[in-house]
């Protein structure tokens, strides 16, 4: 059995990826917005930066989900999780798993799933 023995299903599927990886954004995102001071500490950036990527995720993970301008709000996303990675890489000095699982693995993941939106345009169950 092959892929093309499928037709129509792998739209389905990207959507099916881009509703979870959305839900993941959009709870970092609102934890970074709603809460900045406390995220900032977190994460060892600014306040005001804190919240800016709170609303880049928010806006990424509505764009994701709802299919709205996806590969912007992917590219953007696939931007923050660089960002990520880099942080836990150089800064941090986090392994691919680190100590209790809190490597980078899981933020390689989304920067993947992103990749796939970005070049298939999120499938044909968009909105714009």
């Amino acid at each position: 059995m092959s892929v093309e023995s499928f037709p129509g299903y792998l739209d389905w599927a990207i959507l099916f990826l881009r509703i979870p990886v959305g839900i993941v954004f959009l709870s970092s995102g609102w934890s970074h917005f709603s809460r900045p001071d406390e995220r900032s500490r977190s994460i060892e950036m600014s306040k005001s930066f804190t919240l800016l990527l709170g609303i880049i995720e928010l806006l990424g993970a509505v764009g994701v989900i709802l299919g709205i301008f996806i590969q912007v709000a992917s590219l953007l996303l696939i931007i923050v999780m660089l960002g990520s990675i880099r942080k836990k890489i150089f800064s941090w000095k986090m392994g691919f798993y680190a100590e209790k699982g809190y490597g980078w693995h899981y933020d390689l993941i989304l920067l993947c799933a992103n990749l796939v939106f970005l070049f298939s345009g999120g499938g044909k169950l968009v909105l714009i």
